[in-house]
């Protein structure tokens, strides 16, 4: 019976680490993508002067710091839910601070009436991503799922609402390319802003939930 019981554990052991390998691989995926992701947006945005391409831009480069999180984490158990509470700490700052930039700059830019100039790329890169981060958030789900982990289950909420974004991204950007609506790109960026402020509400509300799961990851 005790043999029994030690390969048994032995082979869970071993499930657990092929679920961490896989975790890992869709984060270095996830990493790969969001730098490009960011990289195109931010410059795109810088010369279309889309505030809401820039948005996109900065929500991309937060994902990227996020997934870098989730690799640490992956990779140690020692003092896990210290980290993981200061992680989620700092990710729901940035996310709310990028809400308020994105809201100002776009009131700023409906008030003064600036149209920014159309973006192929921009659009090309939105429509990518409405396609890759679901992809990205169901695998992430299911290794979550298996592995019993909040941490991995909240970062493809992320990638859900990456492609949320996207979504709302692309409408604008491709009525403002197609009809030449100067405003689309500004009301775009502020049905964003608070998505991002929402995400960075939960991301808070998390950590408290964390303490009330001692099963939580």
């Amino acid at each position: 019976m005790a043999q029994v019981v030690r390969v048994s554990v032995t082979q869970s052991g071993g499930r657990r680490q092929e679920l961490v390998a896989r975790g890992r691989r869709l984060e270095y995926l996830t990493l790969a993508w969001n730098t490009f992701e960011a990289a195109v947006a931010l410059a795109s945005g810088v010369v279309a002067n889309s505030v809401a391409l820039l948005g996109f831009g900065l929500d991309s480069a937060i994902e990227t710091a996020s997934a870098v999180v989730l690799l640490w984490r992956l990779r140690t158990e020692s003092d896990a839910a210290r980290r993981e509470r200061t992680a989620r700490r700092l990710v729901a700052i940035c996310f709310l601070l990028l809400a308020g930039y994105v809201a100002v700059a776009s009131i700023r830019d409906l008030w003064l009436r600036e149209a920014p100039a159309r973006s192929a790329p921009g659009m090309l890169i939105a429509a990518a991503a409405v396609v890759v981060m679901p992809l990205l958030a169901r695998a992430k789900r299911r290794v979550a799922a298996e592995l019993g982990s909040r941490a991995l289950h909240s970062d493809s909420k992320q990638a859900d609402f990456c492609a949320y974004l996207s979504a709302i991204l692309l409408v604008g950007l491709a009525l403002q390319f197609a009809l030449g609506w100067w405003w689309a790109d500004p009301i775009a960026a502020l049905i964003m802003a608070p998505i991002i402020a929402h995400e960075g509400l939960q991301a808070l509300r998390g950590q408290v939930c964390d303490d009330c799961n001692p099963q939580g990851n």
